[in-house]
């Protein structure tokens, strides 16, 4: 049975603009974590595992997206508005960042718009990332610690193990997330052909 995301709510004072997000405002949203968690979420979707091979996007891509904004926003897309969500980019990862990619990929992550300009270079960003709570042992072990450390909230396992799968908006999160409009539109901009690897290192 599929897990249910669950996105806290804010707990700043004040609450940030995009938490939740406002319903007309357009806005670039990248929902990020263990591949493990998101398949609790998506059981029934397909993955291209092979990263030499795939196509963006992943066949899940769209699903991630779907979920995300049906969390965010309290109800489903509306097909008859063109730009109501659209995939615009995926990141594939894997832990061991400074070797080159072996084997499956661990993390993955999907860019979606909401409203946006296609022609907007440079849109609000919303960064959500996912913490694995289940894992004992492996590269995501220890979520329940990360999140009690590096994020504003507190959390009970018992909360989350066999029914929802924790995402945490940055502005609850103590990483201020400076970078994160740039990187995440730098990365479109990547995906899109309009920079190259050198732009993304400036």
């Amino acid at each position: 049975m599929a897990y249910k995301l669950h996105i806290p709510p804010c707990i700043c004072n004040p609450t940030h603009p995009f938490h939740p997000p406002p319903e007309d405002k357009p806005l670039r949203i990248q929902i990020l974590g263990p591949l493990v968690s998101i398949q609790r979420l998506l059981p029934e979707s397909a993955w291209n595992m092979d990263w030499m091979t795939a196509e963006f996007p992943q066949p899940a891509a769209p699903d991630l997206a779907r979920l995300t904004y049906q969390t965010l926003y309290g109800h489903d897309v509306n097909p008859e508005l063109a730009n109501d969500m659209v995939v615009r980019d995926e990141v594939l990862g894997w832990e061991a960042k400074w070797e080159a990619p072996k084997g499956d990929f661990e993390s993955y992550g999907v860019t979606f718009d909401h409203l946006v300009s296609s022609d907007d270079p440079d849109p609000e960003v919303l960064q959500l990332n996912i913490f694995e709570l289940e894992i004992e042992k492996g590269p995501f072990a220890g979520g329940v610690e990360h999140v009690n450390k590096y994020s504003l909230l507190t959390v009970d396992p018992a909360d989350y193990i066999g029914k929802k799968v924790l995402a945490i908006p940055r502005c609850c999160q103590k990483r201020k997330g400076t970078t994160d409009r740039k990187r995440v539109n730098d990365e479109v901009e990547y995906r899109e052909g309009r920079k190259t690897v050198m732009d993304l290192a400036k």
